[in-house]
């Protein structure tokens, strides 16, 4: 297969700057040339090239902004030697934008949430699937769903390692102050989307869960709260939710916690019927992020537990090079480790939109993702 000729960015926010460009550094000659920058303003295109040559990708990719029509999207789009784009824009923008590049034959790499919607998402998929699935690969960049540390927890998990799944816990808490870099993001700040943090942020909670979890979600009941007024509409859900035919676990998601310390040290809790498993994110010295994965195993005689043993993995955090490196794959048609489906990660926006709308009653989450309501 011929390799990528080249690859553009469109949006210069935070992400962009500080994951997108190491990641692309990280993969060194397996990832294909950033010819072009795009973003609304000169002065954030120019930063994101500025910022790209600082990281050590080199030539200094092609400054695109609005305003003129030399140097605007579609002027970007039409260039040939441009075969995929990573699309790193804001939530509500991000669908037409996806479109707007499919129809000038470029392969596309969204970031997560797929839509802000699940209605906007099966829309969004099937058009997709009609007019571009046959030539053009689209993927939604959801890093958790990547990471290699969550990835390796499935396994253990699908290899028997603490048994048969019974139940779960995912508990991720968030302190978010207005001094915080991405409350900043005017588009957070005042969001024209559902949830808030709780969609932006929370798919990411959900997207683990699927990649660990050895069945499905398939229901959950929930509330959703407000608890500070500058985080609206909601940063609080709390919910109980089945997966597959035997098991069930809870799913608490805030980013309304009042201190950066939270009681709860553990953010992903497995349990099965020989043991557990705890999934967390920890800094080391020296080598970085990681995600720590620990097991415990109980070990039988006789059918009776006579001792447990445990085991501690720390795999290292890759999640955004991996899901670059499987997107670039997928365009030259030796994937190998397939992320990204679309689908899966409108299951992601289905959790989110299901546990702020549930008000206590069971949400069916196979018939939202396939209904749209």
């Amino acid at each position: 297969m011929a390799a990528i000729t080249g690859i553009a960015i469109l949006g210069a926010g935070l992400f962009a700057k500080e994951a997108h460009l190491p990641a692309l550094v990280a993969l060194g000659g397996d990832a294909p040339p950033l010819i072009a920058v795009y973003s609304r303003s000169e002065k954030s295109a120019r930063e994101l090239s500025d910022a790209a040559v600082a990281s050590g990708l080199a030539p200094a990719p092609a400054i695109y902004h609005d305003g003129d029509p030399s140097t605007d999207l579609d002027a970007l789009l039409a260039r040939s030697d441009i075969a995929a784009v990573v699309v790193v824009l804001p939530i509500t923008t991000q669908p037409s934008i996806i479109l707007k590049a499919l129809a000038a034959g470029k392969h596309v790499l969204s970031e997560k949430p797929v839509a802000p919607t699940v209605a906007e998402g099966i829309s969004l998929i099937n058009t997709y699937n009609e007019k571009y699935k046959k030539n053009l690969v689209w993927r939604v960049a959801e890093n958790f769903e990547a990471e290699p540390g969550f990835r390796a927890a499935g396994e253990a998990i699908a290899a028997g390692k603490i048994g048969k799944v019974t139940f779960f816990k995912a508990a991720v808490t968030n302190h978010i102050d207005v001094d915080n870099k991405y409350y900043k993001t005017p588009w957070r700040t005042i969001p024209d989307y559902q949830g808030g943090f709780l969609l932006d942020g929370g798919v990411h909670t959900v997207g683990a869960l699927r990649t660990m979890l050895p069945e499905p979600l398939t229901h959950l009941s929930s509330f959703a709260s407000l608890n500070h007024e500058y985080l609206k509409p909601h940063d609080t859900i709390h919910a109980v939710a089945k997966a597959g035919a035997h098991f069930h676990g809870i799913v608490e998601l805030s980013f309304g916690f009042p201190t950066k310390s939270t009681p709860s040290s553990d953010a992903f809790v497995i349990t099965g019927t020989e043991g557990w498993m705890t999934v967390n994110f920890a800094k080391l010295e020296g080598t970085g992020s990681v995600l720590r994965i620990v097991i415990k195993h109980a070990v039988k005689v006789e059918g009776k537990p006579t001792e447990e043993v445990e085991e501690v993995v720390d795999v290292p955090q890759k999640g955004v090079e991996a899901e670059f490196a499987s997107f670039f794959d997928a365009v030259v048609g030796k994937e190998t480790l397939a992320l990204g489906d679309p689908l899966e990660a409108l299951k992601d926006v289905a959790f989110i939109q299901a546990g702020l709308n549930s008000g206590g009653e069971l949400v069916d989450l196979g018939k939202l993702v396939s209904e749209g309501k």
